[in-house]
């Protein structure tokens, strides 16, 4: 239980000593910016879920066809909405964590404005057709570029914090949020820029190493510093195990990296490397026990906080779908299951449960929590709040879950060779049809969500009625 205190600090509205340093303008720009794009990616992603419905939908007009729509939903929800979540929340916790203000302000809103430019010029370029073609990399190389040069301002800023900080033990959070920088690095450049020097088998292998470690050594480590500040902090209750964060992190950054190449099992790469792939997938078991251990050990005879405590319902729910994420890829990285589950609609289903079912909750959560303190108001509605999360959930539940089982059919009736492609496609329209009112669900989420956070901030005025005990996590 060493390196977290729990402390009673002030009200949310209160302006204490140790908050009062924090300005939040940097936290700010980028939370609300990519609450404002969740939304918008998310009429997106339900028009390509209608669209595997009714598939003449919007079919002659050619920047809302599929393979214009598809690369825009996915590099909209990771680059447009997740990931600038995260950075808000970095913004937010990383001075904390530290017991100093953000080393800079100005540089943290300069690199709020460029995110934003290259989300703006990601929305035009995408469906007027500018793409590379590679999975999760499709971004014209100056977008590239851009992203480049804001991602040096981030680790610049965070870094710099760091280093000017009172408090010299430093909390696993930080841990996470520094790796994700240097992770980050690695795995954009390889994916973005190596590939450019490739072709063939090599080239694909390194894009499938960029995919998987976008979610695994990006999404990941800053989705986890998240998780390691906000469940303690929402609960008041201390991390159950300091040392055990330590095991999950080293274990993380030590198995990852290895496991992108069970994408490509059963295809033109070498079996020695498909074997890698696999039993470093599997390894995977190990930090993913150790996170998922450490925060149930740290609800212990905290549960029914779940009944009232909106963030924390997020959060722990965001927790179990780590967990099955990530049993789910050790297992379809074994080539019996991978035989059949491959290319499938269970792929989607996995990915969705990782990004929208875990990461996403996190964000969230931490929204949630964060926003009113920044604004030093009370969150506009908890009613709203407790409904975002059941819309979350419910539709979530209904879209991973039918994925899974349509993909596992789906995939056996491509391994049947008497049964013709096109009979597969239609055999697939219940799925589809799920599919989409579950994401119905979901936009009711976003929208809900969307709606009580700008609520929140026009009302910010308001008084608290009464105070409340907050957890402080300190290094």
């Amino acid at each position: 239980m060493s390196g977290v205190q729990v402390t009673r600090a002030t009200p949310i509205g209160a302006v204490p000593l140790a908050e009062s340093i924090h300005e939040d303008t940097t936290a700010k720009w980028f939370l609300l910016s990519s609450v404002a794009y969740f939304f918008v990616v998310g009429i997106i992603a339900l028009t390509i879920a209608a669209k595997f419905v009714w598939p003449q939908l919007l079919g002659t007009v050619p920047y809302l066809s599929y393979g214009r729509l598809r690369p825009l939903h996915v590099n909209g929800m990771l680059f447009g909405w997740l990931l600038p979540a995260d950075l808000g929340l970095a913004y937010y916790i990383v001075p904390r964590l530290c017991g100093v203000k953000l080393w800079s302000e100005k540089l943290g809103i300069a690199t709020a404005a460029l995110w934003n430019v290259i989300v703006l010029g990601a929305v035009y370029a995408l469906p007027a057709g500018y793409n590379k073609g590679w999975e999760y990399a499709e971004l014209p190389m100056p977008l590239v570029a851009l992203v480049v040069v804001a991602w040096v301002m981030f680790g610049i800023n965070i870094f710099a914090t760091v280093a000017t900080r009172k408090y010299q033990q430093m909390y696993v959070s930080l841990w996470y949020t520094m790796a994700t920088i240097l992770w980050t690095t690695f795995v954009y450049s390889t994916g973005n820029i190596a590939v450019l020097f490739t072709t063939g088998t090599n080239q694909a292998n390194l894009n499938w190493m960029y995919v998987h470690n976008a979610v695994g050594l990006i999404f990941t480590p800053i989705g986890l510093a998240m998780a390691y500040y906000f469940i303690p902090k929402t609960s008041n209750t201390p991390l159950y195990s300091h040392k055990l964060s330590m095991i999950g992190f080293w274990s993380l950054a030590f198995v990852y990296v290895w496991t992108g190449a069970h994408h490509m099992l059963h295809g033109p790469i070498s079996q020695w490397l498909q074997t890698i792939a696999i039993a470093f997938s599997v390894m995977l078991l190990i930090p993913v026990w150790t996170v998922v251990y450490n925060f149930f050990a740290t609800m212990k005879g905290q549960w029914h906080q779940l009944r009232d405590n909106v963030p924390l319902k997020f959060l722990m729910s965001g927790v179990v779908f780590y967990l099955l994420t990530c049993f789910q890829g050790p297992m379809h990285s074994l080539r019996s299951v991978n035989a059949i589950v491959s290319k499938t609609d269970w792929i989607p289903g996995h990915a969705h449960m990782a990004v929208l079912g875990c990461f996403s909750f996190f964000a969230i959560a931490g929204c949630y929590y964060v926003i009113p303190r920044m604004f030093r108001t009370q969150l506009h509605s908890e009613a709203l709040a407790n409904w975002t999360f059941w819309f979350f959930m419910v539709g979530g539940l209904g879209f991973f879950v039918t994925l899974w089982l349509g993909g596992f059919w789906q995939g056996w009736q491509w391994n049947n060779p008497s049964i013709p492609f096109i009979d597969t496609v239609v055999a697939l329209k219940p799925v589809w049809t799920v599919r989409f009112f579950s994401g119905v669900l979901m936009f009711l989420g976003i929208a809900t969500f969307l709606f009580n956070i700008l609520a929140t901030v026009v009302g910010r005025g308001q008084a608290v009625a009464s105070p409340k005990p907050v957890a402080a996590v300190t290094a």
